[in-house]
């Protein structure tokens, strides 16, 4: 729960510093925005364009089952396009890959180590034309190199972000 609070506090900070900008932008189109990942992992996503269709995504994920506490650095490359079938402003659809790394902890052992993955995405994003915030909607697979090596599907998240 306090990793929450700092996570939301850190968010809350940055948004107000860029928030004048933040506010005033009114576009279909963003350059960079930071919010959060809400999921099976939450976390903060920070998504920066490098050009029209080509964005790098940071995610800053926590996630705990009954087993252990995974605290992890994501970084996607992912590439954009235009939804050709219907004509909403704004929608794209996306894909890419990945990698992450972090910590874990076993919660009845008290082991700890590093936690690998590497990580694909496929999914929507929406900025919304008349305000400042962006949303995403995305499906995440994870190939597992630690704690638990295996292959994971069940990565479906939603981001909300502020636009600045």
């Amino acid at each position: 729960m306090e990793r929450k609070r700092i996570a939301l506090i850190i968010a809350l900070v940055f948004i107000g510093i860029t928030g004048q900008q933040a506010f005033s932008q009114e576009s279909s189109t963003y350059s960079r925005a930071i919010g959060g990942r809400f999921g099976v992992a939450n976390g903060i996503t920070y998504k920066h364009f490098i050009n029209d269709s080509h964005a790098i995504d940071g995610i800053l994920n926590f996630q705990g089952n009954r087993n252990f506490t995974i605290f992890k650095l994501l970084g996607l490359y992912e590439i954009h396009q235009p939804v050709d079938f219907v004509d909403v402003e704004g929608l794209q659809w996306y894909y890419g890959f990945g990698g992450g790394l972090g910590g874990y902890r076993y919660k009845d052992t008290d082991e700890s180590g590093m936690a690998w993955s590497f990580d694909g995405v496929i999914g929507v994003d929406y900025k919304i034309p008349t305000a400042p915030v962006n949303l995403s909607l995305d499906w995440k697979p994870t190939m597992e190199l630690t704690p638990e090596a295996g292959v994971r599907f069940d990565g479906i998240g939603l981001s909300i972000r502020f636009v600045f």
